[in-house]
This record gives C-alpha cells, structure tokens and sequence, in this order.
C-alpha cells in the first residue's frame, strides 16, 4: 500500500504537469497539448510506464479492500461507543470510503477522456488556418480525409498515417458542462482527503517516519495533499470560467 501510494503520488506530480498545459491559449496551445497527448500514448516507455501506473491503482485499490475486510473481521461487533481520538483523524477511519470515491472518479475520468481519445471519433487537428489535416508526426495533408481507422488519407488516396486528434477541444467541450466540472471537484476533494491521511502514513509504514524527520513529512504531506488536488482543480474550473 506505501509503495503503490508514493508511486502515485509521483504520477500525479507528472500528470499535473502534462495538464498545466490546458492554461496555454490560442493555437500553439492547443496544438502543444495535442501533440502532447500524442506523445503519451505513442511512445514505448511512457507505455510501459502507463501500465505501471494502471497495475498500481488496481493493486492499492484491491489491497486496501483487502485491508478493510480483515480490520472488520478482526472485530465482528462494533464498540459500544465510538469516541473519535485525537490519534485517529477522519480521514484514517474513512480512507476506504474515500479510496472507492476516488476509484469511481478515476473510472469516469478514463472513460471520458482516455477511451475518448484510444477509441472514439473526435473532432481533429488542423493547420491554424484549417486548411490541411495534421498527422500524429506533424505532417499537413491539405484536402486529406479520415477513413474509419482514423488514418488521413491524402486526395490521391494514399493513407500518410494516423490523424492527431483534438483532445484540448474535447477537454475544452467537456469542462463547459458544471456537472462535469462539479464532478472533478469532488473527485480531486476525495483525493486531497486521502493523501491527507494516506501520504504519512506510507512512511510510517515504510519505517521512515523517524522523529528526526517526523515534522517535515508532516509538513510535506499537508502542504501536498492540499495544493496538488487544489492545482488539479482549477484547471476545469478556470476553462469553465474562461472558454
């Protein structure tokens, strides 16, 4: 659970850092971001990476499951009276809970954006002054259509290759719905809940949390679990506002 923990938490860091992009305006921002987006589901490494990522998310999920199940079965019968302690925060007695909020979230953000982009049609990059398709690589293809495997294919007939796909247009579309944008919210709020708690205590599981040091991972888990979910907030909620 520490491990997989931390390790997501380095994700997040480079997620967010991927999505910062979404502040850029005009065209050179929406054609970085999209040849950005090309790049993270192009490349071998990244790939391999991702899949890291995917395993861990399944394994700290289900392990945390697993956790929960064995802590009720060790105690059959609740306490009489449950007097919360100052040692045993909300977000320590309610990390399951928080944990399958975030799991449904992550789901729905899946769903919307990454199936989107793998598997569905969506709108496609152009020139600025949209007279020619892009290619994943770059290349323009003026008078170039999209064929069913979303290739561009040239006037000619020729397929020059895979079609770049708009996603910053999708993201754009899909944060003008406040129900969307509600929901990343709240999906992100569970988020800072969770590593409120969750990212002390992968040191004090790991060992680490010696009292040398003890103050500044505290200081470090608060200052993370707040401005990472609050920075991945306001990228919705600023294109709400803003396109």
């Amino acid at each position: 659970m520490a491990l997989t923990g931390l390790f997501l938490c380095l994700f997040l860091i480079g997620h967010l850092a991927g999505n910062f992009q979404l502040f850029l305006d005009g065209y050179e921002g929406k054609l970085q971001f999209n040849e950005y987006a090309v790049f993270m589901t192009s490349n071998p490494l990244i790939q391999a990476l991702s899949y890291l990522v995917y395993f861990s998310i399944l394994f700290h999920a289900i392990d945390g499951l697993v956790l929960t199940i064995h802590n009720n079965r060790a105690r059959p019968s609740n306490y009489v009276k449950v007097k919360p302690s100052r040692n045993s925060p909300w977000t320590s007695r309610n990390m399951g809970i928080l944990g399958t909020i975030i799991l449904a979230f992550i789901v729905f953000h899946m769903q919307d954006f990454w199936y989107a982009f793998k598997f569905q049609e969506m709108p496609y990059m152009t020139t600025e002054d949209g007279s020619a398709l892009l290619t994943k690589s770059g290349e323009e293809v003026p008078g170039g259509t999209v064929n069913a495997d979303f290739e561009v294919v040239a006037a000619g007939g020729e397929i020059v290759g895979p079609v770049m796909k708009d996603l910053h247009e999708e993201v754009m579309v899909s944060f003008q719905e406040w129900w969307i944008v509600l929901l990343y919210v709240i999906g992100v709020a569970a988020i800072a809940f969770h590593l409120w708690h969750g990212f002390q205590s992968a040191f004090t599981s790991l060992g680490l949390k010696t009292p040398k040091v003890e103050s500044t991972i505290k200081a470090v888990g608060y200052a993370f679990a707040v401005l990472i979910p609050l920075a991945f907030a306001s990228i919705p909620v600023y294109i709400f506002f803003n396109h």
